[in-house]
């Protein structure tokens, strides 16, 4: 028996510390109790269970944001991390996109990815062509030529800031997508591996305006135009 009075300050303050410490206790698992050396029975910290259960709870909620980003895919809703890939980091996307804002956009991201998977392996040119017009796919051709056996490494990142029908009726859909095309941690190397990048013109942030028109069924990208340089940040 504690030698305090009931109610008393120090008791009061004593009953709330074995509370809280069971509070902390009870979400990780990570305390425990032995009768022979605690009489009282107030759970002792483990700090191996303790970061066992930190790490089984960090699992579980990167397993559900990755679970949530695929049910929200499957359910026609894009979002950032969705369009995302390792090498190919969309930072942010409009809110609010109709259905053909989002098939607009998704078409877009698609053609940049396998263009980008070009320029990242060095092949595979030929895989652009359907996602593109025949004057834009010409224009792939012409850099994917001038790459000549090289290949570019690192992440790019996008901020898309806007997608607009800019014909929605007519004979030929066409749209506009307004984005920032971070290029800062990317190195250009030739067929020799020889470090060829330019900061000037290959390692900016680009405020970009993509033209898209809708041929054959799909959205395919018509034109790429660079704005201004590192005058936007893909946040």
């Amino acid at each position: 028996m504690l030698g305090f009075l009931p109610g008393s300050p120090r008791l009061r303050r004593a009953a709330v510390g074995a509370a809280a410490l069971l509070l902390a206790c009870a979400p990780l698992v990570a305390c425990s109790s032995e009768s022979d050396d605690n009489p009282l029975g107030i759970p002792t910290y483990d700090p191996e269970a303790a970061a066992s259960a930190e790490a089984s709870e960090s699992a579980a909620s990167a397993e559900a944001s990755a679970s949530a980003a695929a049910s929200a895919e499957a359910a026609g809703v894009v979002t950032a991390e969705s369009l995302s890939t390792e090498r190919y980091e969309v930072t942010s996307i409009p809110e609010d996109l109709d259905e053909q804002q989002t098939e607009v956009l998704k078409a877009f991201v698609n053609y940049d990815q396998v263009t980008w998977n070009i320029w990242f392996t060095g092949t595979g040119v030929e895989n652009a062509e359907p996602l593109t017009t025949q004057e834009e796919y010409q224009v792939i051709q012409g850099s994917y030529d001038a790459l000549a056996g090289g290949r570019i490494d690192g992440t790019v990142r996008l901020a898309v800031t806007s997608v607009a029908l800019t014909a929605p009726y007519g004979p030929t859909l066409q749209a506009e997508i307004r984005l920032c095309d971070d290029q800062s941690g990317l190195t250009v190397y030739d067929a020799n591996d020889n470090d060829v990048s330019v900061a000037e013109t290959t390692q900016g942030r680009y405020d970009k305006l993509i033209q898209m028109t809708y041929e054959e069924g799909v959205w395919k990208t018509a034109s790429e135009e660079t704005l201004a340089t590192n005058e936007c940040w893909a946040e």
